[in-house]
């Protein structure tokens, strides 16, 4: 890719002439970005002389457009290279929050500008410079506007140019730069785009055919309906005309149960600080307002004109003028300012109440525990629907556990799913376990488990009324010759308080889907299942393998069933006592399973004035996001996934083989596969909350139906940096609660069999273990020393040689002697 730079620089500092280029090349544009002098330029200009900023090196990315040697006007289009400066504030939090955006939109695989973010670079004078490439058929000042509105920060209305020269600042002020920086268009995108201005009114060298001005603050509505046959058609969203849709009258007064009034009102006081439009801004916050809420009101003119007041004597018509110039600018899906005002809005809210003061007005304070991430290391605002939901219910410091509790409902609705890890394609078949002790807010996983499957449990008591039914003909019947035939229900949310036999035949029943158990006291298995535990045992091993189940009996009226791959999710909770009734074999790969949870010591907490509850808000769009699962059917790999469980494995893998911690390092071959399982779990909620911003709950419904790997295709763009990073959080709170639990109990048992032992686990840094301790030259003798002060006196001289082995075997150390070794490298965590 060539672009236009001049290069010349004569500063009074004595830089050196590097002379003019026409064009560079982005090989050449590199190394220039790699000059000392130009760091030193820059420094130079923050230190306050200033005058040295006319002397920088300036690109010009839309050379293409530039006709004899003149800047080019707003209007012309860019073709070959169609990046440009979008952002260039004083404000240091607006530019922070310019950055923090724009990389968000980038990374969102629902948001229009999904990967059209090439570049940020920081100024000579520290404000920023994105780069973004512009959709095809709209100008250069017209992507500028809609991307400053889509990251919520005001467009630069000082610039004159909107095609913008550029300072270059180096290397070392870039912020993010995508592999797609430089690279050219392909002859089908360029056609494309001369198709698109074509249908403007614009000639293919990219000129205004017609003569009009261009529109002024973010008012770009008329022009972005000129181009919706280029952009909107081609997203497929088509808006309804004004006046089109329910009648006026008949438009709810509220959203979830949130008055507009309360919106609009959280609405300035998420996004500019409490102030109403005044007569200076009226015209552009009206259309901001009328642009986010169209969301929420239906895209429909009445129900937006009933809703959005005229503020600071606003005349009727002009509003409404701004009401029409919105609903025919581009859609580019669900507004980030609208998703804050309504988070805002939810944490104000007491049981689907709105909290009052003294005078009856409604409080603004938000609950800053309920947005609180300090407690939990998953970011919940960046949750997708449905799980962010279920952590309000709980509260943020049972923000792992209710995740933990509720992706094996997820798994079991996602039935049709099976996700590719290491090779192997299975479902999503999870077992949690949430430890805690009494009274510690386990019961408030309840609601929550039942939201998720009240779907599944109206279809359930439809079987249940028909058994009971046949039940009572069988009562009545039993000395007639005839009798009724009992019926086969696949029933699929299974009680386990059941017997062996009778949970045999239900998940037998449950016509190949999955089947899911929950129980709030995990003692119900251990009393009931107690003379039969390692049938349960054996039962959930095979289920989380997906593996062939049968029962086989010689007598007629007994069970035999044949499943060939056993699918059910069991979700338990339960203090730690019952857990170690439930698991009480430790070496039989029924504890590895297990997806454990622990809820956080509140022994001293203070009761809540507000404690968080299910609302019925919460209750629907959670249900919402219940009801899409079903309708994903298939196979998917996730090389991302895939690759970030493989980087947490070969962690692992090091560190515990620096301690020679086998029951670490054991472990983590299962978690990291219930992690993966778990992360997918979340990133479908992500594919389903993104359908139904796009589309609503009845479209996102159709477009799965008619277009069934379009939940594929999404779930590869939903593998975001937080999707993954909330893989990690999942694999080592896992890994964290296993061995607090179990540590002590899995190494007795390998060693003596002996269950009785308990202990709190040990917490070991990275210059704790053995490897560390030791000299960069040692001894066999000393090797041992330190296993015994690490590990205990129960280290034998053959467990001492099979480390060492290890060892030298993967290059740590090398023999240097008989007896002595030498370190070859040291491994970090």
């Amino acid at each position: 890719m060539n672009i236009a730079v001049n290069t010349m620089h004569t500063g009074s500092r004595g830089y050196k002439n590097r002379g003019y280029a026409e064009q560079m090349t982005s090989e050449q544009l590199d190394g220039l970005l790699s000059e000392a002098w130009l760091r030193e330029m820059v420094a130079d200009i923050r230190g306050g002389n200033e005058a040295q900023k006319d002397h920088l090196p300036y690109i010009c990315p839309h050379y293409s457009a530039f006709r004899n040697n003149h800047r080019a006007q707003a209007d012309i289009i860019p073709e070959a290279f169609t990046y440009m400066t979008c952002v260039d504030v004083d404000d240091k939090d607006l530019v922070a929050k310019a950055i923090e955006q724009a990389l968000t939109v980038n990374e969102d695989p629902f948001s229009d500008w999904e990967g059209q973010v090439l570049r940020i670079e920081y100024s000579a004078r520290k404000k920023v410079h994105i780069y973004i490439r512009i959709p095809k058929g709209l100008t250069i000042e017209e992507a500028q506007r809609a991307f400053c509105q889509e990251i919520g920060v005001p467009y630069d209305e000082s610039c004159i140019t909107p095609e913008r020269f550029i300072y270059l600042t180096g290397k070392d002020e870039e912020v993010y730069r995508s592999e797609k920086w430089l690279q050219d268009l392909t002859d089908e995108e360029l056609a494309e785009r001369r198709e698109a201005y074509l249908e403007r009114g614009l000639d293919v060298d990219g000129r205004v055919a017609h003569s009009r001005p261009l529109p002024k603050g973010e008012e770009k509505g008329e022009v972005m309906g000129e181009v919706k046959e280029a952009v909107n058609e081609s997203r497929g969203n088509e808006s309804p005309s004004p006046g089109e849709g329910i009648g006026v009258g008949q438009f709810p007064q509220d959203y979830h149960g949130i008055p507009f009034s309360t919106i609009i009102k959280k609405y300035w006081e998420v996004n500019n600080r409490g102030f109403e439009p005044t007569q200076g801004d009226r015209d552009t916050l009206t259309y901001q307002l009328a642009c986010d809420l169209r969301h929420i009101c239906g895209r429909n003119f009445d129900w937006l004109d009933q809703v959005i007041p005229c503020y600071d004597g606003f005349p009727i018509e002009e509003k409404r003028a701004k009401i029409k110039s919105a609903l025919s600018s581009e859609f580019n899906g669900f507004p980030q300012r609208l998703r804050n005002t309504l988070s805002a809005c939810a944490s104000s809210m007491d049981n689907g109440q709105w909290k009052m003061d003294n005078v009856g007005n409604e409080t603004v304070e938000e609950d800053e525990e309920q947005l609180s991430i300090v407690n939990s290391p998953l970011s919940i605002k960046r949750m997708p629907q449905g799980i962010r939901e279920s952590i309000d219910a709980v509260g943020p410091q049972l923000a792992m556990p209710v995740v933990t509790a509720i992706c094996p409902c997820i798994g079991a609705l996602a039935t049709g799913v099976t996700l590719d890890v290491h090779g192997q394609k299975k479902g999503l078949n999870l077992i949690a376990y949430i430890a805690g002790d009494f009274a510690s807010g386990k019961g408030n996983i309840d609601p929550v488990i039942e939201a998720w499957m009240s779907e599944v449990q109206a279809l359930d008591d439809m079987y249940t009324q028909q058994e009971d039914e046949w039940r009572k003909k069988k009562k009545v019947s039993v000395n007639q010759k005839n009798q009724p035939e009992e019926p086969t229900l696949p029933i699929r949310n299974l009680t386990l308080n059941n017997t062996v036999a009778n949970l045999a035949q239900q998940l037998a029943n449950a016509e190949g889907k999955h089947a899911f158990s929950f129980t709030p006291e995990a003692d119900t298995v251990a009393q009931k299942w107690r003379s039969t535990m390692s049938d349960f045992s054996v039962m959930l091993r095979q289920s989380y393998d997906g593996s062939k189940y049968e029962r086989r009996a010689k007598s007629l009226d007994a069970v035999n069933v044949h499943i060939k791959h056993l699918l059910w999710n069991v979700t338990m909770c339960g203090t730690p006592d019952a857990l170690y009734r439930v698991v009480s074999n430790y070496t039989d790969g029924f504890q590895s399973r297990i997806a454990l949870a622990r809820t956080p010591d509140n022994t001293f907490a203070p009761l809540e004035d507000n404690p968080p509850t299910l609302t019925d808000v919460q209750r629907e769009r959670i249900q919402q996001i219940a009801h899409l699962l079903p309708l994903m059917s298939g196979a998917v790999v996730l090389p991302k996934l895939e690759a970030r469980g493989r980087e947490w494995l070969e962690r692992i893998r090091l560190e515990t083989m620096m301690n020679d911690d086998r029951t670490k390092a054991r472990q983590r071959i299962r978690f990291c596969v219930t992690a993966q399982r778990m992360t997918c779990c979340l990133m479908l909620c992500k594919v389903c909350e993104g359908l139904i911003q796009k589309h609503g709950l009845n479209g996102a419904e159709t477009q799965l139906k008619q277009h069934p790997n379009l939940w594929k295709e999404l779930l590869l763009k939903a593998q975001t940096p937080t999707m993954l990073e909330a893989y990690d959080v999942i694999a080592d709170s896992l890994m964290e609660n296993a061995l607090y639990f179990f540590r002590d109990r899995i190494e007795n048992a390998f060693r003596s069999r002996d269950y009785a032992g308990c202990g709190e686990r040990r917490r070991m840094g990275k210059n704790d273990t053995i490897f560390e301790r030791l000299d960069p030259q040692f001894t066999i003798e000393q090797a041992m020393q330190h296993s015994v002060a690490v590990k205990g006196a129960g280290v034998t001289d053959n467990s001492v040689k099979q480390m060492l082995k290890n060892w030298s075997n993967q290059g740590l150390i090398v023999l240097t002697e008989v007896g002595r070794y030498r370190k070859v490298q040291e491994v970090g965590h």
